[in-house]
């Protein structure tokens, strides 16, 4: 093996390690003709450390010859330990979108929406001659695209020119009819621009109008047809490096996610479990069963009612509750039906046990921001594009309605410093609030959850009036439309980052010392449960002094 050789190697390894930490992310999508109201829904819990700052890039026009620099790794960009890297320069086009950018940027003024998650794959489908990330090709496909094949495309032919030099990805991709999911790796170990093949191999499957998808952190392409454009779109020369490296054979299906995800990363039930419960509860009449990693749910499903915007919201706030696996009745939830479990290196976990982990909610604590958007055909764009944000933990945050013609949003969401505590960051005061809920989450997330909904419902309340206002607008001067809804937008985030604080430190001023202040101003004490108190042998040393002493 030549030292260029060895070095991809070594590179490509270390994409796998960074890679394996990203594994935590739910994306869904509904067709347009599966949801409550006629809009395709896509949705991201975005699980990890990654930049939760949300900045509006502005588009507009470009002049020739002009060249975009291409820097890697934005999604961490907020990770003073990993700056950011110059990995070279594509052409600019003559015209870009307006989106929006954060860790994975998800928005853009056409209504084109983008969740995503991280599965890894095969380390010799890696290139680490490759440019493009991830979040690269979504910033080019929503600076470039307006609907979700054009994204597609987009996408596909920048990776296969410049290479693909992230790990395998998955993204939910939305328009305003439309509803697609892409998957991407690689070129390969041995890929450079000169090699003479294409820099990445993806594939992009439709998901049916009436049906619903979900993923978590496992290819879920699997069987392509070829000769079915409709359904599929796919890179040149997709079967090549399978076949030269033996994972495929002439006149065997060709399953992408099979070939390319073959020995799922991580733990043998983690991702699989989530992909279970959402299922589950978009179709229970299916019952669907528990399987392992090294198999697979169906692609898509109909459920068994149409979803909502808050249906989803809900799922982003389940803890496996009423299942086998409930995370908020099992001994690691004692004393207080907490849910939340820290992480764990293999080093700490009892002797057998390293391949597995903690039960894997779909909410969990350790969340950068989530959303569910809606782009809806019968609305202009700057109305129908609608992206329903939070920040931090999904249980805990509140949705806030962000349109895609807004110009402006309040400076504390544009924050994504995570070393230092910043009260000048909307992040911080819903982290603060999920952590602190945790000293006794029993008694303090109902509390949470009801001033959640007190911003939702009035929000819900008032989306048709506000967008009944935003259309009449429009139809008089786009502009007015855009400036109503960004002083609306604008306001909301206002009002909810602010009321969030002082929620805050209403919460630090109830419950306190193990005490609970009552409206009279006294000070009750909930105390344990008393098959905790069982479980750590309440009194033991006393007992067995008092044994000791006879």
């Amino acid at each position: 093996m030549s030292f260029r050789q060895l070095m991809r190697t070594v590179i490509a390894a270390a994409l796998v390690l960074s890679a394996a930490t990203a594994l935590a992310c739910t994306p869904m999508g509904v067709g347009r003709d599966a949801s409550a109201d006629g809009s395709v829904l896509v949705t991201h819990t975005c699980d990890g450390w990654y930049d939760n700052a949300l900045r509006i890039v502005p588009g507009g026009e470009h002049a020739e010859g002009e060249m975009v620099d291409v820097y890697v790794d934005l999604c961490i960009a907020n990770r003073p330990y990993t700056p950011l890297r110059l990995a070279g320069q594509i052409p600019q086009v003559a015209k870009t979108n307006t989106y929006f950018h954060i860790g994975y940027p998800f928005m853009n003024d056409k209504q084109l929406m983008i969740g995503e998650h991280t599965w890894t794959g095969r380390d010799e489908a890696m290139s680490p001659d490759g440019m493009l990330y991830i979040a690269n090709l979504e910033v080019f496909a929503l600076q470039r695209a307006s609907t979700a094949r054009e994204a597609i495309r987009v996408m596909g032919e920048l990776a296969e020119k410049y290479g693909y030099g992230d790990g395998g990805e998955g993204l939910v991709i939305g328009d305003t009819k439309e509803l697609w999911y892409f998957e991407i790796v690689g070129g390969g170990l041995l890929w450079s621009p000169d090699s003479g093949r294409p820099g990445a191999h993806w594939v992009a499957q439709r998901i049916p109008d009436d049906e619903v998808f979900v993923a978590a952190n496992t290819a879920r392409i699997g069987v392509v047809d070829f000769e079915d454009p409709e359904t599929f779109m796919f890179s040149s020369d997709i079967t090549r490096l399978p076949g030269e490296m033996g994972w495929w054979k002439e006149g065997e299906p060709f399953n992408f996610a099979k070939i390319f995800h073959p020995q799922p990363a991580n733990r043998t039930f983690v991702h699989n479990r989530r992909e279970w419960r959402v299922m589950n509860l978009f179709a229970p009449s299916q019952e669907f069963p528990v399987i392992n990693a090294y198999n697979a749910y169906p692609f898509s499903v109909k459920p068994d009612q149409k979803i909502g915007v808050r249906d989803l919201m809900a799922i982003y706030s389940d803890h496996l509750e009423g299942t086998p696996y409930d995370l908020t009745t099992d001994p690691a939830s004692m004393p207080f039906g907490d849910p939340n479990r820290w992480g764990l290196v293999n080093s700490q976990k009892p002797e057998g046990k390293a391949e597995f982990g903690w039960e894997r909610a779909v909410a969990i604590p350790r969340c950068s921001y989530s959303f569910v958007s809606q782009s809806r055909d019968w609305l202009p764009d700057p109305v129908g594009g609608v992206l329903w944000f939070g920040e931090d933990a999904p249980d805990t945050t509140v949705y806030v309605p962000i349109y895609c013609g807004v110009t402006e949003i309040p400076k504390p969401w544009t924050k994504g410093g995570r070393v230092e505590f910043d009260h000048g960051s909307a992040w911080w005061a819903f982290n603060a609030v999920n952590n602190y809920a945790q000293l006794r989450w029993n008694v303090m997330y109902p509390e949470i959850r009801a001033k959640k909904a007190s911003y939702e419902d009035v929000f819900f309340a008032e989306q048709p009036v506000l967008e009944e206002i935003a259309v009449r607008l429009y139809d008089e001067d786009p502009a007015k439309a855009v400036a109503y809804l960004t002083e609306r937008t604008y306001s909301n985030l206002e009002k909810v980052e602010n009321g969030w604080w002082d929620f805050l430190w209403t919460l630090m001023g109830r419950y306190y010392d193990g005490g609970v202040i009552t409206g009279e101003g006294r000070m009750t004490f909930p105390g344990y449960p008393t098959e905790y108190l069982e479980q750590v042998e309440f009194a033991g040393t006393m007992l067995r002094d008092l044994e000791n002493l006879k």
